[in-house]
């Protein structure tokens, strides 16, 4: 029940993008067009590197794992902010907002990690082209899946955990579309914040290390391809890697950005738009980044939206 400036609330109010009904429904329409398109095209993604015999290598199963993880961590705050603007109810229950602020750390780190692992599977297939199946063995992929996944619940759990060990004395109002964690900080009277502090600290130095992983990975991978005597080789290359490495650097910088510096009581529309940099615009642009220039994938989509069925066959990583 809401009283006095809220403190005694028992969930929270999510103060989007604006209180002027007409730029809350452009803002609506946004959200919904990207989260269609970004749902169709990792749906379509997943389907096709699942059944196409000829999409069963090392890239497209880290890609196949990229598109769900992309689904999810769309999903997880877009259908919220949806539903609250056509609803015109800002309030988001207290179960309901751990729960996203659970899913969202999670996502978000396991999005960093299989960036990492796919970047690393390029470096191997590019500058240690002869030793590629051996490094990228089925079950060394599967291993790596399965460490990007649960690297994930660990964040979410740390971050859940020394979120809501805060006491809660301001008045619940998120300025975000969603349960952001910097926003609940701010509604903490005591140091007891000090512990989601250094949760952010810890991860945001673990992302830097992903990262400069992921920079070093295609440093090698560009000096071994500007050595390919086709220029049509090193076009292609270039037009994934430039555009992958993009989205990452802006995934990264404004995440870190947001989580490390102090939290604004007076939120600007920097701020809010900084936080779809980190939660909208990567699984939006991810399938794009990836099958815009890849022949297999379009050749698989078109067999695909021509009904023509696909063969299944045992092949590399058909035990993943």
């Amino acid at each position: 029940m809401i009283v006095k400036n809220g403190t005694t609330m028992d969930g929270f109010l999510l103060i989007g993008f604006s209180d002027n009904p007409e730029l809350q429904f452009l803002f609506t329409l946004l959200f919904s067009v990207m989260h269609l398109l970004a749902l169709t095209s990792n749906f379509t993604i997943t389907t096709i590197t699942t059944l196409d015999q000829h999409l069963q290598s090392p890239m497209y199963y880290f890609l196949k794992h990229l598109s769900l993880l992309d689904v999810s961590f769309l999903s997880v705050t877009v259908p919220q902010s949806i539903d609250n603007s056509l609803m015109d109810n800002a309030y988001i229950s207290y179960g309901q907002c751990i729960l996203q602020v659970f899913f969202f750390t999670s996502l978000a780190w396991a999005e960093v990690a299989i960036h990492t692992v796919m970047s690393y599977d390029c470096y191997v297939a590019i500058c240690l082209p002869l030793h590629y199946e051996l490094i990228m063995d089925p079950r060394n992929c599967k291993l790596a899946v399965i460490a990007v996944w649960l690297s994930g619940g660990f964040s979410g759990i740390l971050f859940t955990t020394a979120t809501f060990s805060i006491t809660f004395c301001k008045a619940k109002i998120i300025h975000q579309f969603f349960c952001d964690v910097p926003q609940l900080v701010k509604l903490s009277c005591s140091s007891d914040y000090l512990g989601v502090i250094g949760v952010d600290a810890f991860m945001s130095v673990a992302a830097f290390a992903c990262f400069i992983s992921i920079a070093l990975s295609y440093i090698h991978v560009f000096s071994t391809v500007l050595r390919i005597p086709s220029a049509e080789g090193r076009s292609k290359v270039f037009s994934t890697c430039l555009p992958h490495l993009a989205v990452v650097s802006f995934f990264l910088s404004t995440g870190m950005d947001t989580y490390l510096k102090p939290t604004s009581y007076s939120p600007t529309a920097l701020d809010l738009i900084l936080s779809i940099f980190y939660t909208v615009i990567p699984p939006t642009l991810n399938p794009i980044i990836y099958s815009l220039r890849n022949e297999s994938l379009k050749g698989a989509l078109r067999k695909l939206l021509l009904g023509q069925e696909f063969i299944f066959k045992r092949t590399f990583l058909s035990s993943c």
